[in-house]
């Protein structure tokens, strides 16, 4: 059995207009729809649809490229410290760079945490600094790959340890850095260049 709907009563009709009187609308800076323009005739042409650009032709195995800007993959940080400005003596930094200064110190982060490899690598630019050193050596390690079970960014510390040295409370003691020769861990290390202790 069907139930018919009942309409409002005159009573309930007039309490219904009384309350949408003291109603206010939610969204009043919004415009009023408009009603939907009727054709003049039958024979009115329907508005016309903006044009569809065709996609580029796609083969199986082909690498698909993004729309927009191309996504540049971030240079290593290797490229970074080879990039940077030369802040020391153009000479001094030719010779560190081939490896023929000798650090006076170092530190080997290799295998420490990113948690404790921070506070370790403070201390001992800090310390080296007081102590009146100019070229140190930090080792950090090439990285391996990800065999946790969590993602992690293989080299961290590679990754890391140049943000550190350019962030307080190192970066005003720190004058120059860049990627290690070879003889001295290549990618796996960086020199360190303090700047001179002022007495």
């Amino acid at each position: 059995m069907v139930r018919r709907r009942r309409g409002l009563t005159p009573e309930e009709r007039e309490l219904w207009s009384r309350i949408a009187r003291t109603a206010t609308p939610l969204h009043c800076d919004r415009p009023e729809p408009k009603p939907p323009a009727s054709t003049a005739g039958k024979g009115a042409l329907p508005p016309p649809k903006p044009p569809v650009t065709p996609l580029p032709d796609f083969r199986i195995g082909q690498s698909a490229t993004p729309r927009g800007t191309q996504h540049q993959p971030a240079p290593s940080p290797a490229r970074q410290l080879a990039d940077a400005p030369i802040r020391m003596d153009a000479g001094l930094h030719r010779r560190m760079s081939q490896g023929k200064l000798r650090p006076e110190a170092r530190l080997d982060l290799h295998g420490m945490t990113l948690a404790d490899a921070h506070p370790a690598l403070i201390r001992f630019i800090l310390s080296c600094h007081a102590n009146g050193c100019r070229l140190v050596l930090v080792i950090t390690g090439k990285g391996r790959g990800d065999h946790g079970p969590l993602p992690t960014r293989p080299g961290a510390l590679r990754h890391q340890v140049p943000h550190w040295l350019h962030s307080p409370p190192l970066a005003p003691v720190v004058q120059q850095i860049r990627a290690a020769h070879f003889r001295h861990g290549g990618e796996g290390a960086c020199y360190v260049y303090l700047r001179k202790v002022l007495r």
